[in-house]
């Protein structure tokens, strides 16, 4: 399935991660497990589904993000995500809401992604302390192609 990785540039480079791309997976495996619950439950499949789904968008989020910290803040936002999500994939086995195949594919899925996630942040953490990630972004376009007149190249560089 191609997750729209045919159409690159800055802002998708996240798409090339491989914690965002297993977290996509996880979403799609934790909904068609609780897309089998019996309705009485749907408030419970829609909970958990829920919490499965802002860990790919904290991850996206913060690689867009200005500075290593907010990327940072995000990536612990969607590892507490995934915690929610697998004290929700325990709490159903426990209820015998879940078999325990699709407990284990789940749980083994999340703790997969729990370790790239904490191996990012940490890779980033070294980055931060060292001060070798630069946290503002500058972008050089032509004016060209916005028709103004005047100098060739702008430089954008948002505030961080």
């Amino acid at each position: 399935m191609d997750l729209g990785v045919g159409r690159r540039n800055r802002n998708r480079g996240y798409q090339q991660l491989r914690v965002w791309q297993e977290a996509i997976e996880f979403y799609r495996i934790c909904s068609r497990v609780f897309a089998r619950f019996p309705f009485t439950l749907s408030k419970v499949a829609a909970q958990n589904v829920a919490s499965a789904d802002p860990i790919h968008r904290n991850i996206a989020e913060g690689y867009c993000s200005r500075s290593l910290r907010e990327y940072l803040k995000y990536l612990y936002i969607a590892l507490a995500s995934l915690g929610e999500t697998v004290s929700g994939l325990t709490a159903c086995r426990h209820a015998d809401q879940i078999s325990d195949s699709d407990f284990e594919s789940c749980d083994l899925f999340a703790f997969q992604l729990e370790n790239g996630l904490l191996k990012l942040v940490a890779s980033l953490e070294r980055k931060q302390d060292s001060g070798t990630r630069i946290d503002r972004l500058v972008v050089r376009e032509s004016n060209a192609s916005y028709g103004a007149a005047g100098r060739e190249e702008s430089e954008f560089i948002p505030d961080g």
